[in-house]
């Protein structure tokens, strides 16, 4: 059964808000564990899911099965006064494309206030021979690489798996009406850069950002800090009403 790991805002502060984040191919929930617990720290409460099935619950670029286990895993988080928003819905790799397809059917039962979507992977696929240069597609963070090497339940091969076109014609061409963030890094062999552009450029409210030197697992490398804040601050601005919370008024770089 699919399982789920909770980081909880520490004790005395109020809670922010509620982050799900969702894991791509050959990832797992402790793929994400120093990345939940950073955004908690920041008082939200964040919920790491299994990633998608991709044969079972993304069929046919529907991904039914998908929405009703993340409904579910959504209403886990309801205390008394029901769930803390704004809700935001977090995904990578595939699991971005099945959150971003999810929204596009229309999926009513979720209404989050928000969707990120981090590193979105393209049609094309980056050739993988051997573990050492999947880890070269996914991060130059020695430590998220020891982090995936060390954990017996990540799947290795994953990312030589191609997403199925379904699924990916209706992440890049559905729209979602909610604030979205797409996150991507440039270094990252597995994104489709000009259609991600497209993609911003089509949504009625959306923000498409790079980091700079990140490879595909942009939540987790060298750069995690980073983009963490750019997560933190696109939560922040979503509680505001998209009236950010800091705006440039000189710099000299």
């Amino acid at each position: 059964m699919a399982g789920h790991t909770d980081h909880h805002a520490p004790e005395g502060l109020l809670t922010r808000g509620t982050v799900i984040v969702v894991p791509g191919r050959g990832e797992t929930r402790a793929t994400y564990a120093r990345f939940g617990k950073r955004l908690a720290a920041d008082a939200y409460r964040v919920r790491v899911v299994d990633p998608p099935q991709v044969d079972d619950e993304l069929q046919a670029g529907t991904p039914v099965a998908f929405g009703a286990r993340l409904a579910r895993a959504v209403e886990g988080t309801a205390d008394g006064d029901g769930v803390i928003r704004p809700l935001v819905l977090l995904g990578a790799d595939t699991g971005a494309a099945a959150v971003a397809a999810l929204l596009a059917r229309q999926a009513r039962a979720l209404e989050p206030d928000g969707v990120v979507l981090a590193g979105l992977p393209g049609h094309a696929t980056a050739p993988v021979d051997g573990w050492d240069a999947e880890l070269d597609v996914r991060t130059a963070c020695p430590t998220h690489r020891g982090v995936l090497s060390e954990d017996a339940e990540v799947r290795r091969g994953s990312l030589a798996e191609p997403v199925p076109d379904s699924l990916l014609d209706a992440a890049y061409e559905g729209t979602v009406d909610v604030p979205t963030l797409l996150l991507i890094g440039d270094a990252d062999p597995l994104a489709d850069h000009e259609g991600l552009a497209r993609v911003a450029k089509s949504l009625p409210r959306a923000r498409l950002s790079l980091v700079r030197g990140s490879h595909h697992d942009v939540l987790n490398d060298v750069q995690h800090r980073s983009a963490a804040a750019e997560v933190v601050t696109f939560l922040e601005t979503v509680r505001g009403g998209l009236t950010p919370v800091v705006v440039v008024e000189s710099s000299a770089w």
